[in-house]
């Protein structure tokens, strides 16, 4: 099973190599078959030229330019329409996801989950230099979902997510186009029927540049998107739920 980490970078020319370099030893360290795949996110600065220069190092990087709107959802989907593998992890470019995770959730993939979601909040997690105003808010954001959602799951907001290829056919159409689409990849597979595990992760803080994500995000693009999902799980009467294997 090929898997394909979509890294979204915006303006990471000084992260970007550390996280690709990084990813590319765990996984070829663990034997993971994958390719390494950075959508290049209307970059005004070195990102794309650093990136040129590792291709010689890492045969499995490949770069693809958003050429759509720009913003995080906007390129995590040219991602997600783009990628080779049979599964799929979304891997911010800021080195603050942990490469060992990857191949943890790849291992859970192989069990036969659909799915494998990461939380930064239980026992096994670390999490380092997360800012105290965005850890209340997700905290409280966090809560109400599971809440609503009847969920043993308490970081939904995390973009560090996996999905096997036919759970991200099966969620499509995408709706959100920001940093709310980490909540729509999710909350859609569960409900439509996708089988999915939690697994601890580690979470550090970025040492360089700037973070891409406003508090503003967490408004009313995510109430959105959780109120699609939960209108759709309660009254779409199961249209669009996950085929029963035959």
């Amino acid at each position: 099973m090929k898997l394909s980490v979509v890294i979204p970078a915006h303006n990471e020319g000084a992260s970007v190599a550390t996280t690709v370099l990084s990813l590319h030893g765990a996984l070829k360290g663990a034997g993971v078959p994958h390719e390494l795949l950075v959508i290049a996110d209307h970059c005004t600065d070195d990102t794309e030229n650093v990136l040129q220069g590792l291709h010689a190092e890492i045969p499995t990087l490949r770069v693809v330019t958003n050429t759509g709107p720009a913003g995080y959802g906007f390129a995590v989907r040219t991602g997600l329409d783009t990628y080779a593998g049979d599964a799929v992890v979304i891997v911010m470019a800021d080195s603050s996801d942990d490469p060992r995770d990857v191949v943890t959730y790849y291992e859970k993939l192989l069990e036969g989950f659909d799915c494998v979601f990461g939380s930064r909040f239980v026992a096994g997690a670390t999490v380092r230099n997360y800012p105290t105003s965005k850890l209340i808010l997700n905290r409280i954001a966090n809560r109400i979902i599971s809440m609503v959602f009847r969920l043993h799951y308490d970081d939904v907001t995390n973009a560090f997510k996996c999905f096997r290829r036919e759970a991200i056919d099966g969620v499509r159409p995408l709706l959100a186009s920001h940093f709310n689409l980490t909540v729509e990849l999710p909350l859609k597979a569960i409900v439509r029927g996708y089988s999915w595990t939690v697994v601890p992760t580690n979470w550090y803080g970025r040492e360089s540049g700037e973070t891409k994500f406003g508090i503003q995000e967490m408004g009313s693009r995510y109430v959105f998107i959780v109120l699609y999902v939960l209108i759709e799980k309660y009254f779409s009467k199961g249209d669009y739920k996950r085929p029963a294997p035959t």
